[in-house]
């Protein structure tokens, strides 16, 4: 361990010798401004229709976590931390979303995936209804006009494919938020409901949000499926861990594949070699749960069973891409969030890297002309960088500041959280000796002002990146709710259902310009006899 502190040390000592050279001379500063100016100046405006769109969604992923994500990424390579990018740091457009619910001024999982993905904002706890449903009424997220749909729903409209992947459980409520409908975000399973609802008769009328998903539109006409959350979906058995009582969903995926789609191949996949041997180019439809519950964070994962976000997005990809009229696909890094209410600021940063890789690989897989790629987060978290740490410091390091009781601290910490930062004993209350920690631990858990079991999720607005068709429609400062709307708007598909029962958004369009132009028409007429009667 000493040896790799005093390489790690070297190293940085190297980097900062090198860029503190580099930096000192002025020129340098103008010229690197100047030349980011001058590619600013010549970027074009793409006004063309999103023929594809990626959503891509960091859980929590904070301001302060592509900070820290993009020094650690540096620092991993032995290179200038402060100065290093993000994959999609360097979009062309970006923006920032106000992410509070209609009920709460911190935003949950729940209702912030109702405002991005659908559109409009919600409770606190609900998914795909408006807030004149709270929190576990079910009688009342029943009536269709409490109801919406999501950019899936209106994708599928319009002719596009649509598939979700996530780190989390495929129940969860990011990715649940692109089909499902439901008061009450933990109603996951028919085994959930009962439990949360405490066997009470009001949940008769509801389903639970992993019955919707492979029952129910937009959910089963997915062509990809890909997460963790197998148990949710499987029926208890004496060889299965599943938790349903009802019905075995993976089976009903593959019956209703079968029959609805006869002349189509479609995939079920629970390991990563099998999904590494599933030919996309030839797949309709995948199935991939890979994980009983929440995938595992990367530095603890099981590389030989578990695909990486990047590895699922790339197959999700290459499935999609052989549409003819496009697709849409949403992407989370969930477990950013699950780190980050652990406290585990070393996993949460590793995440964000994951979901950069992904990100990478979509853009090297796409075209920035007729491919429409958003990145964003769905609110923020705690964790704060502070203490004026000398340039180049390990990020997850000491600060190297000393505070009033002669002790420093780390440059992360958050506001609430599991780690204490004070101790009782005998004599006094004081602070918690970080010195005395070790650090390097992948798992440690950085402290935190107020004693919480979980650190909660933060107020702050997230940023939004943007590359493609109609990118510039996220730059600015606007509610959540106007992601879903400017996807819409980017790739030309209506937020309404098809008046004639058609699927082709063409048509929808066709029938919508129609009327438009009777509409002026019948002005006009009206307008010149008007004018004769005066």
């Amino acid at each position: 361990m000493w040896t790799f502190f005093m390489c790690f040390l070297v190293c940085a000592l190297q980097v900062s010798a090198a860029a503190t050279a580099q930096e000192s001379d002025p020129k340098f500063w103008i010229e690197n401004g100047k030349r980011m100016l001058e590619e600013k100046s010549k970027q074009p405006l793409r006004t063309n229709k999103a023929k594809n769109v990626i959503l891509f969604m960091g859980d929590g992923m904070s301001l302060t976590t592509l900070t820290a994500a993009r020094i650690y990424k540096g620092q991993l390579q032995n290179t200038s931390g402060e100065s290093e990018h993000l994959s999609f740091e360097q979009f062309p457009f970006t923006g920032i979303s106000k992410t509070y619910c209609v009920d709460n001024q911190v935003a949950d999982s729940a209702c912030s995936a109702t405002a991005y993905l659908c559109g409009v904002k919600a409770n606190k706890g609900t998914i795909g209804v408006t807030s004149k449903v709270k929190k576990g009424d079910c009688p009342s997220s029943v009536l269709e006009e409490h109801r919406v749909t999501s950019i899936m729903q209106w994708a599928q409209w319009a002719g596009k494919a649509t598939g979700i992947v996530t780190t989390t459980r495929v129940t969860h409520s990011s990715p649940a938020g692109s089909y499902s409908q439901i008061a009450h975000r933990e109603w996951e399973s028919d085994v959930d409901m009962m439990k949360i609802s405490k066997g009470t008769t009001n949940i008769t009328q509801c389903e639970d949000i992993a019955k919707q998903l492979i029952t129910r539109e937009p959910g089963r006409n997915f062509k990809v499926i890909m997460g963790g959350g197998r148990d949710k979906l499987m029926k208890q058995g004496v060889n299965s861990t599943g938790i349903r009582s009802d019905e075995d969903l993976v089976i009903s995926w593959k019956n209703d594949k079968r029959t609805r789609f006869s002349d189509k191949i479609s995939k079920y996949v629970t390991t990563r070699d099998e999904l590494a041997k599933t030919d996309m180019t030839q797949t309709d439809f995948v199935l991939g749960l890979f994980h009983r519950d929440h995938m595992d964070y990367r530095l603890k994962s099981n590389v030989e069973t578990q695909p990486t976000l990047q590895e699922m997005t790339r197959n999700a990809i290459q499935l999609l891409q052989k549409e003819p009229n496009g697709y849409v696909l949403f992407v989370e890094g969930g477990l950013i969030d699950m780190a980050h209410h652990n406290t585990w600021a070393r996993i949460a940063l590793d995440e964000t890297l994951e979901l950069s890789k992904a990100v990478a690989n979509a853009v090297a897989m796409t075209s920035e002309d007729d491919t429409l790629i958003v990145v964003t987060s769905d609110h923020a978290h705690t964790m704060t960088m502070a203490g004026y740490p000398k340039r180049n410091a390990n990020i997850l390091g000491l600060s190297g500041t000393m505070a009033m009781d002669n002790m420093t601290y780390t440059t992360l910490s958050y506001a609430i959280g599991p780690k204490k930062s004070f101790v009782n004993d005998s004599t006094s209350c004081h602070r918690v000796n970080v010195t005395d920690e070790d650090l390097k631990k992948i798992d440690y858990q950085y402290p935190s002002l107020v004693d919480q079991s979980r650190d909660p999720h933060g107020g702050d607005d997230v940023m939004v990146f943007a590359r493609g068709p109609m990118s510039h429609l996220f730059t600015g400062i606007y509610e959540q709710n106007q992601i879903a709307l400017g996807i819409a708007m980017a790739a030309d598909i209506s937020t309404d259902p098809p008046t004639n029962g058609s699927n082709i958004g063409n048509v929808v369009r066709l029938q919508f310009a129609g009327q438009t132009i009777l509409t002026i028409i019948t002005l006009i007429s009206l307008m010149r006899i008007l004018q004769y009667t005066s």
